[in-house]
């Protein structure tokens, strides 16, 4: 279901964190790569902490809730004593000081006087020291795109969080390798239009960090946060969209997940007086009337230690917990996505009940102890352990409390499918304070004046330069610089003499496209496999069919190296004398289509030909061969009739 995004007024305003391509961290002299393996392991419990104006963040607070334990994993040559706060940082990396002062040029970004290193404070594990350093280094500035000129409000540089391992609901397992890599941060100011304008702008903007060739890619290198707001609503912050084909989708769930909450804070509001409308003033304990029923669901959760049950009431909800203004959009949706964070597997509520094996009775037992008499009050049930419950509790009546203001400011997590769950409260200013750690960059001409001949070329001068350099057409020289394998086709293709820039093109762009619709984990392919394959077929050891069997090969598991691919399959290169053998052998085996089809046979027997060659000679060589076979046996056939019938 769609609806007119400017009817409702969308703004969307982009966050862009993209990883710089630097050898060494951001505040110390680690290696900016993922490891597999880690030698050492602590652990580590976070608490908020003031800012320097006495506040506590609210996302800090609401993390601290959960209580988890931290463990992190380090490598030797990926972390140090700085990832595990136990060192102060080093000076700032200052290759990705001029990354980000080369985007402030090509920005028409106004460049600070002097840099100063703050923390933002994060204590969901993802930092060691509960926070993130950041610094601010352009303000303003504009984007431009083919429609319309984006405003810039900042760009800023800071250390990437630590990489996610495992999380088993009460200890988080991150890596540290990934910890304190150069990210740079663009904001841009909110725009309006149709959401796929919207995506061409990230788009524009993603184009713009390539072209400076000092961003890496790849998935995971580039995140994208989006503030989402529409008409009468509160700005709703979305992070981690990795796709861009997945940001359409996300910005258009999103508009119909917020004005659906629009359309049931109407209804509440509309359907019943203020004074009818009630939230959280009467909760009680109902573990004793849910203990006897014979829901499943009931009887697993007291199977646990410390299981509790406790009973919401909310006047004036009957009807709108479940009201569904668009598919999939309930505020009973927005309640259990929210008490998951908690420990909490969901919610039962009166709009859905009885059901799940809860019955009538025990239904009218909660009703009697809440003290509900009236058909347009409604209650909630949690169920969880002890500690968690009575938190959870509290954020279901605040949410439920939201629900007649329509949109909640909060901070969502994008899906893999492209739809929103609900993350954490927006932060707010208390977050922020200085890095004592680190003195202030001051910032004048003599660093800046040297990087204006670094300012990337326009996305036309870029697409126009590739495609002359290496005779592609406009359309591959754009998909080659879009992929994530441009810096790896520039380097291939300065080692090939023989093999087409356009062949290499289309197994980096269509091919590895078509690889990850198979599920495929196009990951598997290491510069190094890539590069030696494409020499084996420019050294003539395989044909160029064989790049395909060969990756499958290997992102299957059923090789690890190109010459095991190789060897498995059976591809090597027929000399001329073996293929010249086979080729016969197909001809021979044909004659009474080739009398019938005379050149029409071509295609068919081309067919079989590659079924048996197949990655083991060249498609073109087999094509010109048989070829040749079938118009010097025709030609015999034209001059000795009598041969061509004995002969079928």
């Amino acid at each position: 279901m769609t609806i007119d995004s400017e009817s409702l007024g969308l703004k969307v305003g982009f966050e862009i964190h993209q990883q710089l391509a630097t050898k060494n961290k951001l505040f110390c002299g680690c290696n900016c790569e993922e490891v597999k393996d880690y030698q050492v392991s602590f652990i580590r419990k976070l608490r908020p902490t003031q800012s320097e104006l006495g506040g506590y963040d609210p996302a800090a607070l609401f993390e601290y809730k959960k209580v988890r334990t931290i463990k992190y994993h380090a490598s030797d040559g990926s972390s140090c004593l700085v990832e595990a706060d136990e060192e102060p940082p080093h000076q700032i990396n200052i290759e990705a000081l001029k990354t980000a002062l080369i985007l402030c040029l090509a920005l028409q970004s106004r460049v600070v006087d002097e840099v100063h290193t703050m923390r933002k404070i994060v204590i969901d594990g993802s930092n060691t020291g509960g926070f993130q350093r950041t610094a601010l280094i352009g303000i303003g500035g504009v984007l431009k795109t083919d429609s319309f000129n984006v405003g810039v409000q900042s760009i800023c540089i800071e250390e990437d969080a630590a990489k996610l391992v495992s999380d088993d609901g009460s200890i988080r397992n991150y890596g540290l390798d990934r910890l304190g890599v150069p990210l740079i941060e663009i904001a841009l100011e909110p725009i309006g239009g149709k959401p796929s304008e919207i995506v061409a702008v990230a788009h524009t903007l993603g184009r713009l960090l390539r072209a400076t060739r000092r961003v890496t890619r790849g998935l995971g290198s580039i995140r994208q946060d989006i503030n989402i707001s529409i008409m009468d609503g509160a700005v709703v912050e979305i992070k981690g969209v990795q796709r861009l084909e997945q940001l359409t989708k996300v910005i258009e769930y999103e508009m119909l997940r917020q004005h659906g909450l629009i359309l049931v804070s109407s209804r509440l509001k509309n359907d019943r007086k203020p004074q009818e409308i009630e939230i959280g003033k009467k909760i009680e304990d109902v573990t004793d009337i849910l203990s006897r029923s014979p829901s499943k669901i009931i009887k697993g959760l007291l199977d646990k230690p410390s299981c509790r049950f406790k009973a919401i009431r909310a006047r004036g909800f009957a009807g709108i917990i479940s009201f569904e203004p668009y598919p999939d959009i309930r505020v009973g949706k927005q309640l259990g996505e929210l008490v998951r964070f908690y420990g909490l597997g969901g919610i039962f509520h009166s709009d859905e009940l009885p059901s799940y094996g809860i019955t009538e009775r025990e239904v009218d037992a909660v009703r009697e102890k809440l003290d509900i008499s009236s058909k347009s009050d409604a209650f909630v049930i949690l169920g969880g352990p002890t500690d968690r419950l009575d938190q959870a509790v509290q954020a279901v009546v605040q949410r439920l409390n939201a629900v007649l203001n329509g949109v909640p400011a909060e901070t969502r997590a994008a899906t893999f499918e492209g739809k929103t769950v609900y993350s954490r409260p927006r932060p707010g200013a208390a977050r922020m304070y200085p890095e004592t750690d680190i003195p202030p960059i001051p910032i004048d001409n003599s660093l800046v004046g040297p990087l204006s001949s670094r300012v990337p070329l326009s996305w036309d001068e870029t697409v126009k330069m590739i495609s002359h350099k290496y005779n592609l057409s406009r359309r591959l020289s754009e998909q080659i610089f879009d992929s994530n394998y441009f810096e790896l086709f520039e380097k291939v293709m300065g080692t090939l003499k023989k093999t087409p820039p356009k062949f290499v093109v289309s197994k980096l762009t269509e091919d590895m496209v078509s690889f990850e619709r198979q599920g495929l984990n196009t990951s598997v392919l290491t510069d190094e496999i890539i590069s030696n394959t494409f020499k084996k077929v420019e050294d003539g050891i395989v044909g160029k069919e064989s790049v395909v069997l060969i990756f499958e090969r290997i992102m299957k598991g059923e090789a690890e190296t190109v010459q095991q691919a190789i060897d498995t399959l059976g591809i090597a290169m027929l000399n001329t004398d073996q293929l010249d053998e086979i080729i016969s052998k197909i001809v021979e085996d044909n004659l009474s289509v080739i009398t019938e089809k005379r050149m029409g046979s071509l295609g068919m027997l081309m067919g079989r030909s590659m079924a048996i060659l197949r990655g083991k000679v060249d498609g073109q060589k087999v094509n010109a061969l048989l070829k040749t076979k079938l118009e010097e046996m025709l030609k015999v056939n034209q001059m000795s009739p009598a041969d061509s019938d004995s002969k079928t």
